[in-house]
């Protein structure tokens, strides 16, 4: 533990000291008995939480930091990859006391990581282009606040709120202002306060909802800013909220009335992807917080399937090494033996090729790190080209 918060150190973590009680154990049976035989692993997600139909892959980064300098073999999809049930995302090759009493740390990576990207980019999908950003810090322990960013960004979103989280991904942090300024200075005194004081490189964007109804409360920050408003945000509590898109309407209809026809409509608080489609109409841009950064993990497990060269699983599994392959021409994909050579797609005929790239060759980095905006894109791409989000957009 360091610094008196309940976390483990990344010594612990790369020592393998946070893992379950039962590699520990493992490990002591080998060592007493004198065996560390060479293994395959493979790590794949048998089913998708909500039902979704595909997931995004996030948190390798990390892992591969995790196994760099332990002798081990990797391949793996890139960061950023679009992935099905039950395809490998990683491939694991070495002597079991290398890396076996990591398997704890490597999943927990992955599974949270891949489950806030999956959702990022479910709500960036949702949102038909419109800007979100990730607003869920707060609800997340603040020692986890930069992964949980990162995979919101690479996941889609187009900011996080944090200072470390942007600095993580290379970005500037984006926000407005509080509840909390408006309660001390007033409405007025507060926007006033911000178009001041604050860079004038950052959009003037007003919290409005405060004290008073949002259509009045969106005319009085415009009247008060003038051109210099960029949007009104609208975090109306859900006691208050009744039908959210009305209160949108009516916000929009008000300030194209009284000439402001430039402001944009900000929405917060409790947005997710479903509200996003309920509030396109209207909305020009989303913050969303738990919904993303408190999403539901993708439930990975790693599973051996050779054994110092004998193909090997236990029941349920598939045994040996695999050809993970795809088709660039119709975008069929699949699972082959490695044992056998890649050929040509069975729907199309066109030449196949392998999906999983070497990252770790004896434990050294094979290829280097890419800047997250770089995965984001790649990320966005990929999800362009996936089966529709929603099953009422088929």
């Amino acid at each position: 533990m360091t610094g008196g918060f309940h976390v483990a150190s990344s010594e612990d973590i790369r020592g393998g000291r946070v893992t379950d009680v039962y590699f520990v154990r493992g490990r002591e049976i080998l060592r007493a008995l004198g065996r560390d035989p060479h293994v395959v692993a493979e790590v794949r997600a048998a089913s998708l939480p909500h039902e979704w139909p595909w997931a995004l892959l996030a948190g390798m980064e990390e892992v591969l930091i995790l196994l760099e300098g332990r002798g081990v073999d990797a391949r793996a999809l890139p960061e950023g990859s679009v992935f099905y049930p039950e395809e490998p995302v990683l491939e694991l090759a070495g002597p079991y006391l290398a890396f076996g009493e990591l398997e704890t740390a490597l999943l927990g990576f992955l599974s949270q990581a891949s489950g806030i990207a999956t959702a990022a980019a479910r709500c960036k999908f949702a949102s038909g282009g419109r800007p979100v950003y990730s607003f869920g810090a707060r609800r997340m322990h603040p020692a986890i606040t930069p992964m949980v960013e990162r995979s919101a960004y690479i996941g889609g979103c187009d900011g996080v709120a944090t200072i470390p989280g942007a600095e993580l991904v290379g970005t500037s942090p984006v926000g407005t202002m509080a509840h909390g300024l408006v309660l001390m200075l007033g409405e007025e005194e507060a926007w006033r306060g911000f178009d001041r004081v604050i860079d004038p490189r950052v959009p003037r964007v007003a919290l409005i909802d405060t004290f008073q109804d949002e259509k009045f409360g969106a005319a009085a920050a415009a009247r008060v800013l003038g051109e210099r408003l960029a949007g009104v945000r609208l975090d109306t509590p859900a006691s208050r909220r009744g039908n959210f898109a009305a209160i949108l309407r009516e916000v929009r209809w008000e300030l194209d009335r009284q000439g402001f026809s430039q402001v944009r409509l900000f929405c917060s608080g409790g947005i997710d992807e479903q509200r996003i489609l309920e509030l396109n109409r209207y909305a020009d841009a989303y913050g969303v917080g738990g919904s993303i950064s408190n999403a539901s993990v993708v439930d990975f497990a790693m599973d051996i399937v050779e054994v110092d060269g004998e193909t090997r699983a236990k029941r349920g599994k598939m045994s040996g090494r695999k050809h993970f392959w795809a088709c660039s021409e119709c975008g069929n994909r699949g699972l082959a033996p490695a044992v056998t050579k890649l050929g040509d797609c069975p729907r199309c005929g066109h030449r196949v090729s392998s999906l999983l790239e070497t990252t770790l060759a004896r434990g050294t980095a094979k290829r280097a790190t890419k800047p997250a905006r770089e995965i984001r894109q790649f990320a966005l791409d990929q999800v362009a080209r996936a089966p529709r989000a929603f099953p009422a957009e088929e």
